[in-house]
């Protein structure tokens, strides 16, 4: 790995973990997710994205929508990412990107089945304060870091 991309990794990691310290909830329960299951519906049409969309609550599926273009591998892709974030209590793309600054892969550090687990970016855990991680919110459908994009920015927007 060259010095400039590992550098961007140590950058990348810093920002995702700074992003988990920031979009913490003070409540979470059915409605919540539903609402915030919307604000992910709303952004997504408007741009007119390929997204499926999925908030839980522990293990609880609690919001699902699945946009036009979208296909069952994209419920896959939701589980996969989703399993990492309830494993390692950390977004999904933070736990990918962590293993590549240590200049390894997810699938070599963690030795974990890839069609169970995918450290690709989409899926945020929804920690409460002083509680910790609750649930999940995942989007699937683009490159990875724009999925997490995604979710970041409905996140920042439920949030106020």
């Amino acid at each position: 790995m060259s010095p400039s991309s590992e550098l961007e990794l140590v950058h990348l990691v810093a920002k995702l973990e700074e992003q988990e310290r920031n979009l913490v909830f003070t409540r979470f329960d059915n409605d919540d997710a539903w609402r915030l299951g919307c604000v992910l519906v709303e952004i997504a049409q408007e741009r007119s994205l390929p997204v499926t969309i999925d908030v839980r609550r522990g293990r609880q599926q609690l919001f699902h929508a699945a946009l036009p273009g979208t296909t069952p591998d994209n419920d896959s892709w939701v589980e996969r990412k989703v399993r990492v974030t309830e494993r390692f209590g950390a977004s999904s793309y933070l736990v990918g990107a962590r293993a590549r600054a240590d200049g390894t892969t997810f699938a070599a550090q963690q030795d974990l089945p890839l069609q169970r687990y995918a450290a690709h970016g989409g899926c945020f855990p929804v920690r409460i304060t002083d509680v910790g991680v609750v649930g999940t919110v995942t989007v699937s459908g683009l490159p990875q870091a724009d999925d997490h994009d995604l979710v970041v920015e409905a996140i920042t927007a439920f949030l106020g």
